[in-house]
Order: C-alpha cells, then structure tokens, then sequence
C-alpha cells in the first residue's frame, strides 16, 4: 500500500503495464536538467528530493552543471516504460519555469455582448430580388412651382404635380452582365398655366463574355416625351406640341489581337412623332418627320497599358424618311459619314470611361439642301475623388433634322457636368450645369445654359425628404427664340 501511495499511481499502474503509451521525449538540448541522479529516479520514488542552497537572494535550487550526464541503457528505458517512471530534471533557475501551452477551448463571449460591425451605407436601399437581377425601386412625389410651364418664350408660370417612378435592375451573373432601367413622369396642373403630360423611357443592355479574346454588347433603349415649345422644329400656333417616340437598337463584337482591339458595331435609331393639336381643337400629322438612321461604327484601340487605350472610328450610314419628300417638297433622305479619335479610360472605380472629338456629315438627296457638317464631339466619364463623391461629364453631338422650307437642320452640342456627394450618412446632394450650343445650317445658333441643385434627406432607409431648385435659359440670335424658366421642386422619396 505504501509503495502504490509513493508511485502516485492505482489500478492506472496495472492497465499501463498492459497498454504502454509511448513517453514524451523533448527535441531541444538541455529541455530536462541533468542534476538529477539516476540512482534516485526509482519507481518507488517518482518525485526527488530537491537540493536546495542558499545565496545573497536567498534559497535557490541548486544544480550542478558540471555533473556528467549518463546515458539510460535499453534495458533501463524498459524498465521505465514497465514501471510508469521517467526521468525528470531539477527546475532551472538560470531559463526559468517553461510557459504553459496556450488554451485552446477560451471562453465564448456571448452575442448581446459583442460589438455589431457597422453597415457601410445604412441608407442604401435593400432592393427586391427577381429571379437573377436585383431590383430598385424608386418613387417620387411632390409640388414643383414653375415660373415658365413649357418652356416656351410666352410661359406662364404654374404648380404642378409630379410623380416619377423609376427601376433599376443589375443581374448577378458570374459572367455576363445585363442592366435595366425604367422611368416614368407624370405632371398634372394644381393651378396656373393647364398642363397635363407624361414622360418615360426604358433601356437594357447586355455584356457578354464569349471567350478571353472576344466579347459582344447589345443595347436596346426606347424613350416618349412631348416636344418643347424651344425645340427648333417645334409647331408654331398650336395648343399642345406632338409626342416624339425614340428606339435606339445597337449590336457589337470585339476582338483582341494582342494589344491590339478591333470592333465592328451596328446602330438604327428610329424617330416617330405624334399629331400636334391646334388651338381650335383640330389635330395636325407630322407623319413627314418619321425617320430611321441605320449606321455602322469600326473602332480600333491600341492598348497602352490596362488603364489607357487611344483608338480610332470611322462611321458610315444612311437616313431614310418615312415619306420621299417632306410637305414643303424636299427630299430629305441624306447619307450619313463621320471619323473620330479618342482615348478610353479604365482606371478601377477613380476614373473610367472615354472622350473623343472628329467629323460628322448628312448629305441630303435634295440638291437645294446645303449638307450638315462640323466638328463632332463626345465623352462619358465617370471620376470619384474620393469616397463618396462622384463626378460625371456627358457630351454629345446631335444632327437634328427639319421640315422648314430650305432649312437643312442643325448640328446640337450638349454637355452636362454633375457632381454627386454623400454630405452626411443621411444626407446626399447633387449638383449639376449643362450648356448647349445649336448651330443652324443657315447661320442662326442657340445658347442654352442650365442649372440645378438638390438636397435629399433620408428618414430612414425607406422614405426621404427632396429639394429640388433649377434655373434655365436661352439666348439666340434668332426672333422669338429667347426664354427664362425657374423651378423648385419639394417633394418625398420612396425607395426599397
């Protein structure tokens, strides 16, 4: 009894003896002192008796280095494994106690007690998922008070009701990629001058990954708005101005030969109007401004580097009128050629997007019609300074058509600059100023200058506060072409 109680050790000693697990050997030298005698590790005495002495500090374990280490026969490295013991050193004081292992089961703090991660935006709408695409639902409605209701040089001021819904779908493909969107607008007359119009369109376009070297883009886009009262083909002398119906169709290929980008891109645009109604009530066709422009685009890119790529565009097509000659008698079907050069822009999310500048031309089939030609401008950018603020530059070049009598048309340079900023988590602005210059064929031009600003306030993330404010006008050397036209708009915003 007394020699189990001195081994430390039960029935435990029994069943080792029978299933003997192998014994820790440490790798590093002088793990285990060598102080020990191994005339004192017995299995009758597992634990040894310390050889203490005393220093200027005080008592201190003793440990004679000097002492040579002995090797355990074989036969003795049996009998350890038999009888439970093994060899075990003094404590060094020179290296100290060896840390114990690092726990491995810590204590779980519990989840009320942890710290939520913040969202990034709490704002941001959620939106609903269809299918593949996630969808963004926007809803507008408010009072909007004008000082000009159409634009037109004779306005008269109202207060409007508008309603806009808006949709945004991105799909989440692990490839291609397809974005739709929608709006529509609703103005009604609260009082003032009677107004009562809708506006909306719809787009979708789609990338497709065919292989590492080839890809393809399609876009489709279709857009319903009444004609303004500024506009340079707009009817004189009537009670409302006729609706204009825009599809816009395009389908591209690309392909990379190295560096090099080659791309080959189909385009028809088709314009449709409505009957514009008189002020007796009596309606008027403008069936003889129907037209459609099919076009083909050949671009190609040297790429620079991942982020810069000058290519070069050439253009050639053919606008086809609905009617062969238009009510004053002229034929103004017309064959369409541009060139341009340009750089495009791929720099993350800093800076993306592309400028170009060259030469559009329409010659028409009716010799009395000078042709439309000039510069040719364009640019989509998108930059972003730094989190969020977001700063876009649109431009374009339009030729515009006409049914005036020897009037060819007019060439419409437009840009927008608009900058976009997250004041506060709850609180977002938008800037924008745009100007326009129209140059008629026959020597007249248009200058439109425009700007406007809006605050939203966001309640939560589901509803809003908006103010809107814009100012416009437009200056010609034309006769009653000139107009003012200032607007405030305040209003709620839902969105999901």
């Amino acid at each position: 009894m007394d020699s189990i109680l001195r081994s430390g050790r039960g029935t435990e000693a029994t069943e080792d003896l029978q299933n003997p697990e192998p014994r820790y050997r440490p790798t590093s030298a002088g793990a285990l002192p060598d102080s020990a005698d191994e005339d004192t590790l017995t299995a009758g005495d597992p634990f040894p008796p310390l050889d203490r002495t005393a220093d200027e500090g005080g008592s201190r374990l003793a440990q004679d280095d000097a002492a040579p280490r002995r090797e355990a026969e074989p036969s003795e490295e049996l009998d350890n494994l038999a009888t439970g013991t093994a060899r075990v050193g003094t404590i060094d004081a020179t290296e100290g106690i060896r840390p114990l292992p690092l726990r491995t089961n810590e204590r779980v703090q519990p989840i009320e007690g942890r710290a939520r991660t913040p969202e990034g935006d709490p704002y941001a709408p959620l939106g609903l998922r269809v299918g593949t695409f996630t969808v963004v639902p926007t809803l507008e409605q408010g009072l909007t008070w004008t000082t000009n209701a159409d634009s037109s040089p004779d306005g008269d001021e109202a207060l409007l009701s508008e309603t806009t819904l808006r949709l945004n779908a991105v799909s989440d493909w692990s490839r291609h990629r397809a974005v739709l969107s929608g709006y529509g607008t609703y103005r009604k007359s609260v009082s003032g001058e009677d107004v009562s119009e809708f506006e909306g369109g719809a787009d979708a376009a789609l990338e497709l990954d065919l292989r590492s070297d080839l890809s393809a883009r399609a876009a489709l886009a279709y857009q319903a708005r009444r004609e303004s009262a500024s506009s340079p083909v707009a009817v004189a002398g009537v009670d409302r101005q006729p609706l204009r119906h825009t599809i816009d169709g395009s389908l591209g290929v690309e392909k990379a030969f190295g560096r090099l980008r080659l791309g080959v891109t189909g385009e028809v645009t088709r314009d449709q109007y409505g009957n514009a109604r008189l002020d007796n009530g009596d309606t008027l066709s403008q069936s003889d401004r129907n037209s459609t422009l099919a076009l083909v685009r050949l671009r190609g890119g040297y790429e620079l580097s991942p982020a810069l790529m000058p290519f070069l565009e050439v253009e050639a097509g053919r606008r086809f009128y609905d009617e062969e000659r238009d009510s004053a008698g002229y034929a103004r079907s017309a064959t369409r050629l541009g060139a341009r050069a340009g750089l495009s822009l791929d720099m993350s999310e800093k800076l993306s997007g592309e400028v170009s500048a060259g030469w559009v031309a329409e010659d028409f089939e009716d010799d009395r019609l000078d042709t439309i030609s000039g510069l040719a401008l364009a640019a989509a950018l998108n930059w972003s300074p730094m989190r969020g603020t977001n700063v876009r530059l649109d431009g374009s070049t339009t030729v515009e058509g006409s049914t005036g009598a020897g009037d060819s048309g007019s060439l419409l340079y437009a840009g927008t600059l608009r900058l976009e900023r997250q004041l506060r988590s709850n609180l977002t602005g938008d800037v924008a100023l745009g100007a326009a210059w129209r140059d008629y064929s026959g020597g007249g031009h248009d200058l439109v200058l425009s700007g406007e600003a809006s605050l939203t306030w966001w309640l939560n993330r589901y509803a809003g506060l908006t103010g809107r404010a814009r100012r416009e006008r437009q200056k010609s050397n034309l006769p009653g072409r000139d107009y003012e036209a200032t607007s405030i708009f305040m209003g709620m915003t839902l969105q999901r």
